[in-house]
């Protein structure tokens, strides 16, 4: 018997597609197994905890307990997305109710965890959380709900799956849990944060006698060869997603997550963990692709399909723009000579496409040229163009204190994206994080930026002088006080972003027309 785990905290808003893959190849190979996404579960659970009076006292925490089963229906309600105003109180009163059931000390939002005293870049402090479980505030949850199934199973393996650093603490508080009820089961650590871990500390296991193995990359041929299954190489599975609480979540109907490929095809653009992590890239084929789409809308109904790829490839794009799965879908894609198509773009929306998410990162072709990005600033404005007369929604990505950029380039991004303006719908805005493998190339002078032996990232001295503090000033100075721009910052959903995002350029036709 097998249990596969995944922990707190990660936006609740869809199925996590890691364990769904997972389960897929274990109903292949008919070996028992249950899910558990424990982020929604615990998530709730919280938000129905009661408030000690003493930290009930302001007019905001009363009126974000007396609506929050009003908000938890609200956000699960399409009405709703049409005023971002109503949206941004609901989302931030039900993080008013989470902040306030916790205990001082601990931060725990709809997408974060913090813990005073403990920091997931430190391993020591993570198998402290370990051994003392019952500090984690969603000990009550975990306590229960997975005590429950080990009690009742008695499972052999069970699995962990952690993508996010937000997920990290409470994942080994639960592993703390799990050695104490049962030190005879064999625990499984996997996901995107522990392939990266793996990646820069080496093949060596820091959690043992916690953990008894760590999966680096896709887990389903490592899985089935840890429990002495026959693991030959097979086909990617389809998701199965029939075991997952499809109406919990907090969005206006089911959400399908789906990967098409592993790794990223561009893989080229400097300091990209993809590209210091080596991920091979692993396509699905696109015709098999638009097929388990199709299946798994007919199982599961979904109102939005999420592809979770790097960047969908031409190819899966090519194959959409001619017939769509028959759901609204979005996801990242390249900026392309493909998407300066007007055409192709129209035939892209008819397909479902609702919005594609563009990394164009900067303003300035030397930025661009020097990152290996592979893309120019004429065709993104075209892109945007067409994508704007497309009636498909563009998320845009800018990236600033990259090693090439300067206070000029990040000026002409500035530029950029005032003249672009009337073409993005939203906007993320980040300061770069130099990886820590990255942080070899010639030229950079690293320092010390986050104290953790499994940090990610390193502080570095910028060749041009245009370090994160004067980034910072520029950003909320300047750039973000731009009208043009502000504009477009105000339209993002808190919490959820680019999840929730869709929603809102979404019309009912959509649905009807597909």
């Amino acid at each position: 018997m097998v249990i596969l785990i995944y922990p707190p905290v990660a936006k609740p808003c869809e199925p996590p597609a890691g364990i769904a893959r997972l389960s897929a190849t274990l109903s292949r190979h008919g070996i028992e197994h249950r899910l558990v996404d424990s982020n929604l579960e615990g998530l709730l659970h919280l938000l129905h905890l009661p408030v000690r009076q003493e930290r009930n006292k302001d007019v905001w925490t009363r009126r974000s307990l007396r609506n929050r089963e009003h908000n938890l229906a609200s956000i699960k309600n399409p009405v709703l997305y049409e005023h971002i105003d109503r949206y941004s109180r609901a989302v931030r009163d039900l993080s008013r109710v989470l902040g306030k059931v916790t205990s001082t000390g601990v931060a725990v939002g709809l997408a974060n965890y913090e813990h005073k005293g403990f920091s997931p870049l430190r391993s020591g402090d993570l198998l402290a959380a370990a051994e003392r479980p019952e500090l984690n505030p969603f000990f009550t949850y975990f306590s229960s709900r997975i005590g429950g199934l080990l009690r009742e199973k008695e499972p052999s393996v069970i699995g962990i799956s952690i993508n996010f650093m937000s997920q990290a603490l409470t994942a080994f508080s639960m592993m703390g849990f799990i050695r104490r009820e049962l030190p005879r089961a064999r625990i499984i650590l996997g996901g995107g944060l522990i392939t990266s871990w793996l990646k820069n500390i080496g093949p060596r296991n820091p959690f043992a006698g916690l953990a008894d193995h760590l999966v680096s990359g896709p887990g389903e041929q490592q899985l089935l060869s840890l429990l002495q299954a026959d693991a030959k190489e097979e086909e990617i599975p389809r998701p199965d997603y029939h075991a997952m609480p499809a109406d919990l979540y907090l969005s206006p109907g089911f959400v399908l997550p789906f990967s098409a490929s592993q790794g990223c095809y561009w893989s080229k653009c400097e300091f990209c963990p993809e590209k210091f992590e080596a991920n091979p890239y692993v396509p699905i084929p696109a015709e098999r692709v638009v097929s388990d789409l199709k299946a798994l809308v007919e199982k599961t109904s979904p109102v939005l399909i999420h592809l979770l790829d790097n960047a969908v490839s031409p190819a899966l794009l090519d194959l959409l723009s001619a017939g769509g799965p028959g759901v609204p879908w979005y996801g990242f894609a390249r900026v392309s000579q493909q998407l300066a198509d007007p055409d192709f773009c129209v035939a892209l929306r008819r397909s479902g496409c609702v919005m594609l998410k563009l990394g164009i990162e900067s303003g300035d072709q030397d930025v661009l040229d020097a990152l290996q990005k592979g893309i120019s600033l004429d065709t993104a404005s075209v892109v945007l163009k067409n994508l704007k007369e497309a009636g498909i929604a563009a998320y845009v990505y800018l990236l600033f204190g990259t090693p090439p950029e300067s206070e000029t380039g990040a000026r002409k991004t500035l530029e950029f994206t005032v003249r672009n303006s009337g073409r993005i719908d939203f906007l993320n805005l980040a300061i770069f994080n130099m990886p820590v493998r990255g942080a070899h190339s010639p030229g950079i002078k690293r320092s010390s930026f986050y104290d953790g032996d499994l940090s990610l990232y390193t502080d570095f001295r910028h060749p041009l002088g245009w370090d994160r503090r004067h980034v910072r000033m520029f950003l909320e100075n300047e750039f973000k006080r731009h009208p043009a721009i502000s504009s477009i910052i105000r339209n993002d959903p808190p919490v959820f972003t680019s999840n929730h995002a869709p929603f809102f350029v979404m019309r009912t036709s959509d649905a009807e027309r597909l």
